[in-house]
């Protein structure tokens, strides 16, 4: 009878998400929904308490032992402030939050032991993610509480993203400064490993560290707020996630990904303060959601240069509906760490505001992976300071030389936008591929965008533009480089525009220009 009960429920949760399937261009099977017994426990009855004074470490441990040992079920967190450190998820747990139930976890740094994970597609030393999953199955996070990471315990700060006020008030908490004195720090030894490691190297193994090392330099290895590895069937539905350490929601090699009506928020000035990195996975599904974060928003990665593409698992067959990013580096960002290749994404029915980039595919050389069939639809963005549409294979690299083509070397082709509106951007889209390299077959269509500068193309073959207008208030509309089977006949030109197109480089052939 139980079975019976949870294959129906199973199939009712699948169900609900039909509609985002409908026109999927891409064969894709539908994201499997976790499904729980109906077991309940509320955390008070393991010795919580919601006073914000509290700790619920040893509460929430016993209360998701309890669920396990019944085979599952639901963990209720009641209105109230919860203190507490480190919690892990296990099989067929849901962990609801009720309306005003507030997580906070806990500032004092010893109870996040230093563990070997992964972190920015390779592996690192992190200190132990305040909500962590590994290798569960059947999980979820759901309610209408909030769960703050603390991150202000752990954030590194730079002075320039702050006004006067706010980083003498900053200076005033504690902490310390670096030697430039442009970067605060929450302790001593967070500057002094951040000077010693940035600059020459990431230790990578435990065993290099001390005891004494590991609890004084422990701010420097901040964790990602919630850390789910090599689990399946996820649901992320309802709740605030906010205030991370690093990055805010990292699913890392995951099966049956859903996040649903979420909120992810960091504040804007966060070092490494992503949204969503969904790395190396499969199948899932992001919408209804919003994100106001201090670096990418929604971001695809799968793994960093070699690792990465030793590991070999591209994040593919994942849709994006739905969603607003309100502040992040970029709204839906691809990259910079997918050496192990992504595909068969779907992006629609999404609006950026105010995003450092709207749409931001980055990468460099060395890192290798194949990005293609990517399609993005019905996006509309307003102020964007730099790029409304972004390909940049040059990301953090330059140099004099061209290499020969490699496993390192990095591919994005096959990606169709259409239906893409933005009023606001420094310049309307950048393409910077490769020499060795180009990105390859990009079409664009239906699109209207008003920006300072127009469309600038690099090292690109195959792009096309169809019912396309660019408004740029100085400059040409296009201006192409080295670029080759350009077919610009479907770009719009305002009447009186002075020199629209911009023609140069000895690589460009085969380039078609409106007449």
């Amino acid at each position: 009878m139980v079975t019976m009960v949870l294959a129906i429920t199973l199939r009712a949760q699948d169900k609900a998400y039909d509609r985002y399937y409908e026109g999927l261009p891409f064969k894709m099977n539908k994201v499997i929904q976790p499904s729980f017994p109906d077991n309940t426990e509320n955390i008070t009855a393991h010795g919580g308490v919601g006073d914000g004074l509290a700790s619920n470490t040893a509460a929430f441990a016993k209360a998701i032992d309890a669920l396990a040992t019944k085979g599952g079920g639901k963990l209720v967190v009641s209105r109230g402030i919860w203190i507490t450190g480190p919690i892990i998820l296990k099989d067929n747990i849901n962990l609801h939050l009720d309306a005003g139930a507030l997580i906070l976890f806990s500032d004092d740094l010893d109870e996040y032991p230093l563990i070997e994970t992964n972190f920015e597609g390779w592996k690192a030393i992190k200190a132990t993610s305040p909500i962590t999953a590994k290798g569960a199955k059947n999980i979820a996070i759901t309610g209408d509480g909030t769960i703050d990471g603390n991150g202000d315990a752990w954030r590194p700060v730079k002075k320039e993203k702050m006004t006067n006020n706010q980083w003498n008030q900053l200076l005033r908490s504690g902490g310390s400064v670096n030697a430039q004195g442009n970067m605060w720090f929450p302790t001593d030894g967070a500057r002094d490993t951040y000077a010693r490691v940035d600059g020459g190297g990431r230790p990578t193994e435990l065993s290099q560290l001390t005891p004494a090392q590991q609890n004084a330099n422990k701010a420097y290895y901040r964790p990602v707020m919630v850390s789910l590895i090599e689990c399946r069937n996820i649901l992320l539905q309802g709740v605030t996630f906010q205030n991370s350490p690093a990055w805010n929601v990292h699913p890392l090699m995951c099966e049956n990904l859903t996040l649903d009506n979420v909120k992810i928020r960091n504040p804007w000035y966060s070092q490494n303060g992503d949204g969503l990195d969904a790395e190396s996975c499969s199948g899932v599904l992001v919408v209804n959601s919003s994100f106001d974060v201090g670096d990418d928003a929604i971001c695809v990665k799968s793994g960093k240069d070699q690792e990465g593409r030793d590991r070999g698992m591209p994040t593919k067959n994942m849709i994006i509906d739905n969603c607003i990013v309100y502040h992040g580096h970029g709204g839906f960002v691809i990259g910079s760490e997918m050496s192990g290749g992504v595909n068969n994404v779907w992006v629609r029915n999404c609006t950026f505001m105010g995003t450092d980039v709207g749409l931001r595919f980055k990468t460099t050389r060395g890192r290798g992976g194949l990005v293609e069939n990517i399609w993005i639809e019905n996006i509309d963005m307003t102020d964007i300071p730099t790029q409304a549409v972004l390909f940049d294979l040059y990301y953090g690299q330059r140099s004099a030389t061209v290499p020969e083509v490699s496993e390192g070397t990095p591919q994005f082709r096959n990606i169709f936008m259409k239906n893409i509106t933005c009023r606001g951007a420094a310049t309307a889209m950048l393409f910077n591929g490769l020499p060795e390299m180009n990105v390859k077959n990009v079409s664009v269509e239906n699109a209207v965008i008003r920006s300072n500068a127009g469309i600038v193309m690099n090292d690109s073959d195959g792009v096309t533009f169809k019912n396309v207008t660019v408004l740029p208030k100085q400059g040409p509309v296009l201006r192409i480089n080295n670029s080759k089977n350009v077919d610009a006949t479907g770009l719009k030109v305002a009447p009186g525009s002075q020199d629209p197109f911009v023609v140069e480089g000895s690589l460009t052939i085969n380039v078609k220009l409106p007449k």
